[in-house]
């Protein structure tokens, strides 16, 4: 095996360490993986409950959190975890999907609201999703490629979900209209990078930032 060296992974990932193990993603898109969760009642509730503890897991302790101590958190028995999830990259998908998913959903949620009202509390979940994702992305980052499968179908459902809140904020003129989605991202992304903030210091920021986007009409 080669020694694992510094690689650039772009975007709001920085420099990581990158051991090559699996060429790409067991998941070619993160609709399959949905796709794949249980239909029985009974092992989709254990699938959910895995999920759920492996996200608390990952959150409080970090993702080299031992899949005994997920099983354990998820009051289910070892064999049932290996069941649902083979190894530890299946699960860490599985839950970086999962996560995405529920950002996703956030934005049909907030759909009938006004379109700026829409836009800006999309973006604060956006941000709480960021902190999560971050350290999921790298530690899938010793598993697969940034240029996986996986990554751009995540990207894919992230722009599906943002761009309309976008769009129809800018057609309400409420949003500047020389902008797109991908700044908007880099921005939020830089301002959920702030490490020394204290509890809701992060979504003053982001509120001052964000009223950079209103739209001006233009001076005589």
């Amino acid at each position: 095996m080669e020694a694992a060296s510094g690689d650039y992974s772009g975007g709001t990932l920085r420099f990581v360490k990158r051991i090559p193990k699996y060429p790409v993603s067991t998941t070619d898109t993160f609709r399959e993986l949905a796709a794949a969760r249980p239909k029985r009642a009974d092992a989709l509730r254990n699938y959910e409950k895995l999920i759920a503890a492996a996200r608390d897991a990952f959150a409080q302790d970090g993702t080299s959190t031992s899949l005994e101590e997920i099983a354990r958190r998820a009051q289910v028995g070892i064999g049932t975890l290996y069941r649902h999830f083979p190894n530890r990259q299946t699960l860490l998908e599985a839950v970086y999907v999962d996560e995405l998913e529920a950002l996703c959903r956030t934005a049909d949620d907030l759909a009938d609201l006004p379109p700026w009202d829409a836009l800006v509390g999309w973006l604060h979940r956006f941000v709480g999703y960021l902190a999560t994702k971050q350290a999921l992305a790298q530690e899938l980052l010793s598993y697969v490629d940034r240029d996986a499968d996986l990554f751009r179908s995540c990207r894919t459902g992230l722009y599906a979900a943002g761009e309309p809140l976008l769009e129809r904020a800018q057609q309400a003129q409420v949003v500047r209209a020389d902008t797109n989605l991908t700044e908007v991202i880099q921005m939020v992304g830089g301002i959920a990078k702030i490490a020394s903030a204290e509890p809701g210091q992060i979504d003053h920021i982001l509120d001052m930032a964000l009223d950079g986007l209103r739209y001006r009409a233009p001076t005589a």
